[in-house]
């Protein structure tokens, strides 16, 4: 927004019909708009908001970057986005000052690969289906737990209504400074689940039975090898915005999402 709260120019990332009804409603507001990719957009610093549309526009401009407070819509779950059927009166929204800003982390996982960035949720995980490795998480200087299992993953608030859920683990709101850690498929039947605080986890495989991949919000980041630890910590934060039409991650009914 700018230094008034006021909004003045909206970009929109994405394609199709709901982003054109965005840019289409913006004008009739009076507002001046810029649509483009998720790298231009994020470079961008005369938008004083951003829609986005469908997850993998919103994903895009957190790995480069963006500053600007984001509205995202489309099937997105977790951050309060608003139904692509909604987008007219979302953009209506914004230009009448009806919205709250969200602030979420923005995980970094750092240690054999170059730093990746995720807002939803960072997880290792065998390549190869029907292969368990050996994990462990700390929090800190603690050993939290070892364990064998098909993979670990780290969820963001954000992320936590989704993938994560589906693997068993908590909802847990944003701004709490906290993340959840899940086993996925672990071979113990009584493997826990854990909320740890967001700056003090790492990860490492122990042993693995076939190469180990690092997943960020879904994409492929490389393989870790046995033994190296994987620092996550935030790294950054995007503003999102919540408008009356969007869903809280409390309000949505978590629907696993295929990745």
């Amino acid at each position: 927004m700018s230094d008034e709260g006021v909004l003045r120019r909206l970009g929109v990332v994405g394609e199709g019909a709901v982003a054109r009804a965005a840019l289409g409603a913006a004008e009739r507001a009076g507002l001046d708009t810029v649509e483009g990719g998720a790298r231009a957009m994020a470079e961008e610093r005369s938008v004083d908001a951003i829609v986005t549309v469908g997850e993998a526009a919103l994903v895009s401009l957190v790995r480069h970057g963006v500053s600007a407070a984001v509205l995202p819509a489309g099937a997105v779950s977790g951050v309060g986005a608003i139904p692509s059927s909604a987008i007219e009166r979302g953009v209506g929204s914004l230009v009448a000052g009806e919205f709250e800003v969200v602030e979420h982390p923005v995980l970094g996982a750092t240690g054999a690969l170059a730093e990746t960035r995720a807002l939803f949720d960072l997880t290792l995980v065998t390549e190869e289906a029907a292969r368990i490795s050996e994990y462990t998480v700390r929090s800190g200087a603690a050993t939290v737990r070892q364990f064998r299992a098909d993979g670990v993953v780290v969820a963001t608030p954000a992320g936590s209504p989704d993938y994560a859920r589906a693997a068993g683990g908590p909802v847990v709101g944003p701004e709490t400074g906290v993340v959840g850690v899940v086993p996925i498929s672990p071979f113990a039947t009584d493997t826990d689940h854990w909320v740890l605080a967001d700056d003090s986890v790492a990860l490492r495989v122990d042993r693995d039975e076939a190469p180990v991949e690092l997943l960020a919000d879904g994409r492929p980041a490389g393989n870790v090898p046995a033994g190296e630890d994987v620092h996550v910590r935030p790294v950054d934060d995007i503003r999102l915005l919540r408008v009356p039409e969007g869903r809280s991650a409390f309000e949505e009914r978590a629907i696993p999402v295929e990745r």
